[in-house]
């Protein structure tokens, strides 16, 4: 490891699907590197990972750089890359290009992967972290059959959501920063 780097775990994957993952996690990681970030990376092998793990897994059929192409624009579409006010920011159809995709393959493409994983917008687990804090839908949880906001809970309860991972920090620690 260089210096300033840090290790990042990966995620659980089948050993049968692990040189599918590494092949297809290859092509995010460059790509994210080049055009997008770090969190844009992680997300990409967090939802490889993900889709490996399927039963039956969609990636045993189809070349790893078709479904790097539709990771990137599945969560490109989750995380407003397309939305020139957001950073980074990227249209599909140049996704499609730096994997050398055509545009429609992988928009069409791109469902399957929606679908399979039941993703819909704003989808807390799949937004960035830098964009999770701003996406209402992190803070809802259920308690005691209503729906709250966990920014307005005491803090004991707030710790018990954050330690379970259902939010990305506690807003009062945030704030004291």
């Amino acid at each position: 490891m260089t210096p300033g780097s840090r290790k990042t775990s990966l995620p659980p994957v089948p050993k049968a699907m692990l040189p599918t993952y590494e092949a297809m996690v290859a092509l995010t990681d460059a790509f994210c590197v080049e055009h997008l970030n770090v969190e844009y990376r992680d997300l990409a092998r967090r939802m490889a990972a993900a889709l490996c793990r399927k039963r039956p897994s969609p990636m045993t059929s189809g070349q790893p750089r078709t479904w790097a192409c539709r990771t990137i624009h599945v969560l490109g579409q989750l995380n407003f890359l397309s939305d020139p006010s957001f950073e980074p920011f990227m249209t599909m159809a140049q996704v499609a290009a730096g994997f050398g995709v055509g545009q429609s393959t992988a928009s069409a493409k791109a469902k399957v992967i929606a679908n399979g994983l039941g993703l819909h917008r704003m989808d807390p687990q799949w937004m960035l972290p830098s964009l999770a804090a701003s996406n209402p839908l992190t803070w809802m949880a259920q308690v005691n059959g209503l729906l709250v906001d966990l920014r307005t809970m005491p803090r004991e309860v707030q710790q018990i959501a954050f330690d379970q991972g259902m939010i990305p920090y506690i807003p009062a620690d945030k704030e004291a920063e």
